[in-house]
């Protein structure tokens, strides 16, 4: 006769996620908001974390001035993208600027507005993909990356 003894099983601990919010700011004249950030000079569009306490949209407000000096108005959602390595969910906002004066920040060595094909020389493709996304009015997109090139759908 075997015996079955119930071992208490190690409860696996849920994966962690981070939610980020990020603000792809288009002026009159078409032109993106672009910052190179402080850590690793690469040029991103301006974001990051979203705090517990606020909407998404307060979030994207928020960050876009901190990294900025650029208050923005909120427009709609363009896309969703998680990185698949660093477990980062993000929230892609186009928006449109309403005042405020470019300036950098300790997230930003750089804050410049850029033509969509400078977007493409100066982004890697996770990250320019997002302007463009919000750029072609066919949003929200979803995609997945590994933090370097997009992960094919399917």
């Amino acid at each position: 006769m075997l015996l079955y003894m119930s071992q208490p099983q190690e409860a696996t601990p849920p994966p962690l996620h981070s939610v980020s919010v990020a603000g792809v700011v288009v002026r009159e004249d078409g032109r993106l908001l672009a910052i190179r950030r402080a850590d690793n000079g690469n040029w991103e569009l301006p974001g990051g974390i979203l705090e517990l306490d606020e909407t998404p949209e307060a979030g994207v407000t928020r960050e876009v001035l901190e990294e900025t000096g650029i208050h923005v108005e909120v427009d709609e959602l363009t896309g969703v993208y998680k990185n698949m390595t660093r477990g980062i969910v993000a929230l892609v906002f186009r928006c449109k600027p309403s005042g405020g004066t470019e300036r950098t920040s300790t997230e930003s060595t750089a804050v410049s507005w850029l033509t969509p094909d400078e977007v493409n020389d100066r982004m890697s493709e996770v990250f320019a993909v997002r302007l463009l996304d919000a750029l072609d009015g066919n949003g929200p997109h979803v995609r997945s990356h590994d933090g370097k090139r997009l992960i094919p759908v399917g």
